[in-house]
């Protein structure tokens, strides 16, 4: 298994709605993305979370899917509309 954690900082002017729209289209890579298993998002409640307030984690059969995922059009969908509204953090490993 391999897993794939991220935390977003929102930037300026990102709203409400982005916030809303980022969760429910990342939880929406559920049965979309190959050699997905499972994929949980929401609002980090960490008081150590360094400004990032929303975190996630996704669950991969392997490595291979997790690369994969790096360039399904269900991504890059996302990533075109989110990447000027956030700084990320990502941290991959195997489980």
């Amino acid at each position: 298994m391999f897993i794939h954690i991220f935390g977003f900082r929102w930037k300026d002017g990102a709203t409400i709605e982005d916030k809303a729209r980022a969760e429910r289209e990342i939880r929406a890579f559920q049965g979309v993305i190959p050699g997905l298993i499972d994929v949980a998002v929401g609002e980090n409640l960490s008081p150590r979370g360094q400004g990032y307030t929303l975190a996630g984690l996704m669950r991969f059969k392997d490595r291979a899917a997790c690369d994969a995922y790096a360039t399904h059009p269900a991504h890059v969908a996302l990533l075109e509309w989110l990447v000027p509204l956030i700084e990320p953090v990502e941290l991959d490993f195997e489980g």
